[in-house]
């Protein structure tokens, strides 16, 4: 992966005719690589893009303000791939290991574009489908790993792709639960996102505008995110606004007292006029 992205920003940096590849060039082939090309001739009408833009703002908010889901690091409405009219890229959790909450707010994440189409819209389009196809996948793992009762291989992987190894009633007991977690999660979403409607519509307007999101930009919006523990753990934390700020103003005031001692300095050494 890393020597496509590096061959990508090559590539790119030699048809611009530029000497240096340079991190903007990395940043566009990596976007390439994980989200395919750029489809600036698919053009979207103004309800296509508001639509996609609201969708990739549920997501952003959703992921912002539960801290057990991965962090965003940028969102773009642009067409990408085959049909893609839109990515969002988020920084994943190091760990092998997923615990049950973190699961339940990823989905809350996935199913946040959904929710958000329901609450400017009240409809839903063809654009939640791959979500739906990774809320389904994340659900029965849920359900096989975090069963109360005796838990079985989810269906849907290899080890189940041809023959179950359990009974329709198993299977009937699985599919229910999936359903009901996958519900409670859907009510737990729109309760959320319901709550931060003008955070979601500040970031859609921006999308809009300029077709990227970036992390900087949602800082600026909502304010900073409590870091997830394994990232502090991996030396990922982000430095709160409340200390960046203070840290900030000591450099100011430390600058503005430097300046004021410098000043007092320079009149006290030059003589007066009456001296001279």
């Amino acid at each position: 992966d890393i020597a496509n992205v590096c061959n990508e920003g090559a590539i790119l940096a030699a048809r611009r005719g530029e000497r240096w590849v340079t991190v903007e060039h990395m940043e566009k082939s990596i976007d390439r690589v994980l989200a395919g090309v750029e489809h600036r001739s698919r053009v979207l009408s103004d309800f296509e893009k508001r639509v996609v833009a609201h969708h990739e703002a549920g997501h952003a908010v959703a992921g912002w303000f539960l801290g057990r889901a991965d962090p965003l690091m940028k969102v773009s409405i642009v067409p990408r791939g085959g049909s893609a009219l839109g990515y969002a890229q988020y920084l994943p959790n190091e760990n092998h290991l997923r615990t049950s909450n973190e699961i339940k707010d990823s989905i809350c994440v996935t199913l946040g574009g959904r929710v958000a189409e329901m609450i400017f819209f009240q409809h839903l389009s063809t654009g939640a489908s791959d979500d739906l196809r990774k809320v389904t996948r994340m659900a029965y793992q849920h359900v096989a790993s975090y069963s109360t009762k005796t838990s079985h291989i989810a269906p849907g992987t290899n080890s189940t792709k041809y023959q179950k190894p359990y009974g329709a009633a198993i299977s009937d007991r699985i599919d229910e639960e999936a359903k009901q977690l996958v519900d409670q999660m859907y009510e737990r979403t729109t309760i959320l996102l319901t709550e931060k409607k003008t955070e979601m519509e500040m970031l859609a307007n921006h999308l809009m505008k300029h077709e990227m999101l970036t992390h900087a930009d949602v800082v600026a919006y909502l304010g900073d995110r409590p870091g997830r523990p394994t990232d502090e753990r991996n030396g990922l934390s982000y430095t709160p606004r409340a200390v960046r700020e203070a840290t900030a103003a000591a450099a100011a005031a430390a600058a503005s007292l430097a300046t004021r001692t410098k000043t007092a300095t320079t009149s006290s050494s030059t003589p007066s006029p009456q001296t001279a």
